[in-house]
């Protein structure tokens, strides 16, 4: 197999591939139903640690009925999130990582004439992941099958309700920064780099934990059981990587990702109308120094407005911009 990813040199060019999915990556929040969380972290390999800051501002431009025709916004509404997300990602073992990351939230919501802006803490992810691989899988150049084998990831995710909820002391949607339930998330991600070229593909299926409800926003009703419908997130991403004499580099990806929650479950009765769809495509320039060590981000993802494109969800711009230092 030939790579020249064997030495330390090589092994930083072959670095920025994950990262990049992980820019590109659909962020799902919205003030308008909960969210307020943050991507997930995914270490390259052979380093340490990494530390990810990046701010999110998401804008809403009306949404998809339950029969998945879109619907705009009364005129006047103007709605609006802003996130500022902190992560850390440690390994642990040789093959396996761990990561921690959170948002914290502010609403910006003009709907009609009722204007509301909050701000509070979003749901936290705490994940880990396994590394099915003991080499980079980059390579500059394709000689036989072998050079083909993606790195691939396994991974798990819980979802900690952090945020404010509608189950909270909150007076109306545009208070909300969390979901209110904990989520267990099973991933998987394969990452392929023959430079230029990069391609990754991630897939999650995610169950929510059960709670027992007593309020919806901020008031009390009749004790029941609310366990939310399965979750199933993938995305799909291509990317070209351009070197400089100074070996920086630039990497521009897009993506397409798919979103899908099965009904709800209420006292274990199953709610028809709370299954929920979306579709989404995204764009991501990342820089990166010549070490790997620093990389700089901006993603634009992209919710069209229009009919089929999403089922019992608001659509959305999502501007990210971000830095991450990996630690070797």
């Amino acid at each position: 197999m030939t790579s020249l990813c064997s030495s330390k040199r090589s092994r930083l060019l072959c670095l920025p591939g994950v990262i990049a999915l992980f820019f590109s990556g659909n962020v799902l929040a919205a003030s308008c139903c909960g969210g307020g969380s943050s991507t997930s972290l995914v270490l390259p390999k052979f380093s340490q640690a990494m530390i990810d800051v990046s701010f999110d501002y998401e804008s809403y431009d009306g949404f998809w009925k339950s029969d998945g025709t879109w619907a705009a916004d009364p005129v006047g509404s103007d709605l609006n999130q802003y996130r500022l997300n902190l992560g850390h990602a440690h390994r642990f073992a040789p093959r396996w990582q761990a990561s921690i990351s959170a948002p914290y939230v502010w609403n910006q919501n003009q709907y009609a004439s009722f204007e509301r802006n909050t701000n509070g803490l979003g749901d936290t992810k705490l994940s880990i992941w396994y590394e099915q691989f003991d080499k980079i899988a980059c390579v500059w150049k394709v000689n036989d099958w072998r050079d083909l084998i993606p790195a691939i990831y396994w991974g798990g995710t819980l979802t900690v309700p952090t945020g404010t909820s509608s189950y909270d002391n909150v007076a109306d949607n545009f208070d909300i920064t969390g979901l209110g339930l904990y989520r267990l998330d099973a991933n998987m991600l394969l990452d392929k780099t023959v430079y230029p070229w990069n391609a990754t593909f991630s897939v999650s299926y995610g169950r929510y934990l059960e709670r027992p409800v007593n309020r919806e926003y901020g008031s009390y009703v009749e004790p029941y059981d609310k366990q939310r419908g399965d979750r199933f997130n993938a995305s799909l991403s291509f990317g070209y990587t351009y070197f400089t004499d100074n070996m920086e580099s630039l990497t521009g990806t897009i993506a397409y990702a798919y979103l899908q929650e099965d009904e709800a479950r209420i006292d274990g009765v199953i709610d028809s109308t709370s299954a929920l769809r979306k579709r989404s495509i995204a764009t991501t320039i990342a820089w990166a120094t010549d070490d790997r060590d620093w990389v700089t981000k901006v993603t634009w993802s992209h919710a069209p407005a229009r009919d089929g494109w999403g089922k019992n969800f608001p659509s959305t711009d999502v501007i990210t911009i971000g830095v991450s230092h990996v630690l070797r």
